[in-house]
């Protein structure tokens, strides 16, 4: 943290790069450099799942990608069904925005204050991480079976 008790993305790297998460080899923290660093969060314990963190001014943002939109059998529909069940995975969001590949994609986000504790940051990881494993099992069935 600052001076003024607020999360830089490089000082949340350093404090969960000496966590006890990262200890127990429960997550792996790399920051990624650019005009807006990040944090990429690998979680071993979810099969490696990737999410990206950010501090932004007062709000930490992490997120997941799920899968394309072109990918879902019925995408009104299941945005419809999203919105109306999103409130069973606490703590976590979802939206679309555009993946690496230029594709739509599903993401899974939550965030929180730039100022909270270290312990509560960890929470969001873990949760997020969780409520995309759960969403991944819970929408299986509205996905196109591709190859």
């Amino acid at each position: 943290m600052n001076e003024n008790g607020i999360w830089t993305t490089e000082s949340l790297y350093q404090a969960l790069d000496q966590s006890e998460a990262a200890g127990n080899a429960g997550i792996v923290v790399e920051l990624v450099e650019g005009t807006d660093p990040g944090i990429l969060i690998t979680m071993l314990e979810f099969g490696d799942l990737p999410l990206l963190m950010s501090v932004s001014g007062d709000q930490i943002l992490v997120d997941t990608l799920l899968w394309p939109v072109d990918e879902v059998n019925d995408p009104a529909a299941f945005n419809n069904l999203i919105l109306k069940t999103h409130k069973m995975l606490p703590l976590s969001t979802f939206g679309i925005r555009s993946g690496p590949d230029g594709r739509d994609y599903y993401e899974m986000f939550g965030s929180l204050s730039a100022s909270s504790i270290l312990e509560s940051v960890v929470f969001e990881i873990e949760t997020l991480a969780d409520n995309a494993m759960q969403a991944a099992a819970a929408y299986q069935s509205d996905l196109k079976d591709v190859a």
